[in-house]
Parts: structure tokens; sequence; C-alpha cells
């Protein structure tokens, strides 16, 4: 996985997200427990701190990069970055093109040697890249979910996600063969495939390849 492919799908997700209905934001994304706003808040969060992550001349190892996170609800997101409402959805959107490009500017210029803390596991850039499209992908299914938004990733990129943070173990148990876009929704708990029932639990796996 490469920093363009994490620009690319930052850029189709952000397009696929100017066609929300202005009404719709503050509906629940999906079967999230969050609304739409959130739900791109807690995406923007996630690419920010994939990117602040990896960006210390030493990453961490042992935990996090300490930023102050904050639910603004009960049950909401706990972010370090959120938008400014009143910049409206052109400005929750502009939030986070701009964490992608902080994540791809990150994964473009990080020696691929350097290592840094994930609560599944020390990862490297490329690992963070993929982190940070899966994200990217899945979390604009549940944004688009019920607004009858046209939302189909690219085939390859799917498939070399899914090759690199859910490989084909026992634990994860992937299958081969099937509908790449499909298949990522299964493997991230938002569908079923034919005869795997839609998981209740799931992790990638993003420690280095040799």
């Amino acid at each position: 996985m490469t920093a363009d492919d994490l620009d690319l799908a930052v850029r189709l997700a952000v397009g696929v997200l100017r066609e929300v209905p202005a009404a719709a934001w503050d509906d629940k994304a999906g079967s999230l427990e969050w609304d739409r706003w959130e739900t791109v808040e807690h995406l923007a969060d996630d690419l920010f701190s994939y990117a602040a992550q990896i960006a210390p001349r030493t990453p961490p190892l042992d935990g996090v990069v300490p930023f102050a996170w904050e639910r603004r609800r009960p049950g909401g997101p706990a972010n370090a970055i959120h938008a400014d409402r009143a910049a409206g959805p052109a400005g929750l959107l502009q939030v986070l093109e701009a964490s992608g490009a902080l994540l791809v500017a990150m994964v473009r210029t990080t020696p691929a040697r350097v290592r840094a803390h994930h609560g599944h596991g020390a990862s490297d850039p490329e690992g963070f890249a993929a982190m940070g499209i899966v994200e990217t992908l899945v979390h604009t299914h549940d944004l688009a979910e019920g607004l009858g938004l046209a939302w189909t990733p690219p085939a390859d990129l799917c498939s070399r996600v899914l090759a690199r943070l859910f490989p084909n173990a026992p634990e994860s148990d992937v299958p081969e063969g099937t509908d790449p876009w499909q298949t990522l929704l299964w493997a991230t708990g938002r569908t079923e495939l034919p005869g795997r029932p839609r998981l209740t639990t799931w992790r990638w796996y993003g420690a280095p390849r040799p």
C-alpha cells in the first residue's frame, strides 16, 4: 500500500460525501451509533492520529502520542479532531481532506524501517497507510448507506488492502475468490457473504511484512 493509494481513497470518499444531503448529517451513519457528522470527525481523527503516530523522530512503541481525546456527548467518538459546526458540511469535509493529506505526507516521507505503536501491534508506514485506507473505505460505506449514493471503491485497491491487513489465516479466515469490496465489508463486520454470517467481532493485522 502506498501514499498514492491512500490519497486516492480519500479523494474518492470526499467526492461521494459532497453528495450527502444537508438534512442527513444528523442521522445515524449505517449501523453505527454515531451520526454522519460524528463519523466524519472520527475518520478525520483516525487519519490525523495515524499521521501523528509515525511523526516523532522516535515514534512511541508502547502507546499513542498523547493528544487529549474527548467525547462531545456520551456515546460519541473520542476524538482529538473536531470540526467547527459553523463551517457546515463543506468545512467538515475540508477537515477530512486535511487530515488525509497529513497521513499521505507522512507515509510518503517516513522511512519504511520506522515502527510505531498501534493497538493491534506495532506497524510501519505502509501499515498505517493501509489502516487509513480501510477506515476511509468502510466509513464512507457507513456514511453513504441509506442515501442511495453509489460507493464501490476500486477492486484492485480493496484486494491489496485485504492482502495487507487481513491475511488468509485461521485467525482472520478471510475468503479468497470473492468480490474484493464485499469481502472487505464482510471482514469489517458490515455484511455477510454466502455461507459466512456477518462478523460481530473483527480485527486487522498491521504487522510489517517481509
